[in-house]
């Protein structure tokens, strides 16, 4: 494989935020979220370089300052206490294909890249891969760290390997992607596994040229495109269909649209053992409802959808009602969303709410997808 140097996509170069390493004027943390919640940090920063990122971490570090990295904030909840350090707002942006191979690209992308700006343009250059996370909002850093995935297609999927910069050693370059020990919504970069502190500065992801999707694995959009699974679509058809169906869910941020207001999907769906699964599905008969929706996984166990059995639990969408702050989302039970005038503190009583309703009826304990910071369920 080569460098190319000529292989741009539409939006590189695309103008960079306020001054690199900017102190900002103020230290609110709930603008910077999804879910517009969260108290202040003692102090807010915006790095627009992988240079200045690290230069931040490190003084930070040296300092002996609590560091908060702060990207779309769209997986993010953050106590009504805030945060009493520095928070650091990832802008980096910037993508650019890195070598050719065959019917297939590297694209590598700065983590501060906006994710759903990024698919539109691999979609638009008939790059094909990460169509299937259209509409998922925040930066493309996050996505190994979470192994981010939707509609049959993880992270895992394609990349290649990211760069990192370890704070613990000092260490900075790539890792490939198979030591990144990449797993169900997670890897080794969340939470307590990341022991070396390490922070993705950018991404590489491997792409067809072809102009054709992924196939198409999750049934819900096979149906949607009108193919059988394990088809491939054009790509943009791939797009505007699952953007389609994140609408209908509220999953699509839109100022219009208070359901978007949301940290996305709350809970994991839980994977279990078959006989945890077998015992969800006598109760769910017990209560003369339909079974929850499974998925077997290849290693036997079988992963059972978190919206099913909230909804079999009696949350209904919109719970706990219209004047609450907080509630479940009116399209899709997988969502909180913060209407306004709420707190943190009512946001993760809803959810216990939520998560103890699920355990009561199926002894079932959700985890929350949500990176919390400052507080806990």
């Amino acid at each position: 494989m080569r460098r190319d140097t000529g292989g741009r996509l539409p939006s590189d170069g695309v103008t960079p935020g306020p001054t690199a390493g900017t102190t900002l004027d103020t230290a609110l943390l709930a603008p910077h979220t999804t879910l517009g919640l969260g108290g202040p940090a003692r102090r807010l920063v915006r790095a627009t370089t992988a240079d200045e990122v690290v230069a931040r971490a490190r003084a930070a570090d040296g300092a002996g300052e609590p560091l908060l990295l702060v990207g779309g904030g769209s997986n993010l909840v953050v106590g009504d206490a805030g945060w009493p350090g520095t928070a650091l707002l990832l802008d980096h942006r910037g993508h650019e294909i890195v070598a050719r191979d065959g019917d297939a690209v590297v694209l590598h992308v700065e983590a501060g890249h906006d994710l759903d700006a990024l698919v539109a343009d691999t979609v638009a250059a008939g790059l094909g891969g990460l169509e299937c996370l259209s509409g998922i909002p925040g930066r493309t850093g996050a996505t190994p760290v979470q192994n981010v995935g939707a509609y049959g297609v993880e992270v895992a999927d394609l990349l290649v390997g990211a760069d990192l910069y370890a704070r613990r050693t000092g260490r900075r370059g790539p890792v490939a992607a198979a030591e990144l020990e990449l797993g169900y919504r997670t890897s080794r970069l969340k939470g307590d596994r990341n022991v070396d502190g390490e922070v993705v500065l950018g991404v590489r992801f491997r792409l067809t040229t072809d102009g054709l999707s992924a196939p198409i694995r999750y049934a819900e959009l096979a149906r949607a495109l009108d193919v059988e699974p394990g088809a491939r679509v054009p790509v943009a058809a791939a797009r505007e269909a699952v953007l389609g169906l994140r609408r209908a869910k509220g999953m699509v941020i839109d100022p219009d649209d208070p359901d978007s207001r949301s940290a996305g999907s709350f809970f994991m769906n839980p994977v279990v053992d078959p006989g945890t699964a077998a015992r969800v599905e006598a109760r769910a008969q017990e209560r003369g409802q339909v079974p929850v929706t499974a998925w077997p996984q290849p290693d036997g166990r079988v992963k059972l959808s978190a919206a099913a059995l909230i909804e079999r639990a009696g949350i209904p969408r919109g719970h706990p009602g219209e004047h609450s702050p907080v509630r479940v989302s009116t399209k899709h039970t997988l969502a909180l969303t913060h209407r306004g005038g709420g707190t943190t503190d009512d946001l993760l009583a809803l959810a216990r709410d939520v998560r103890d309703h699920v355990d009561g009826a199926f002894g079932i304990v959700l985890r929350p997808e949500p990176v919390l910071v400052s507080c806990a369920l």
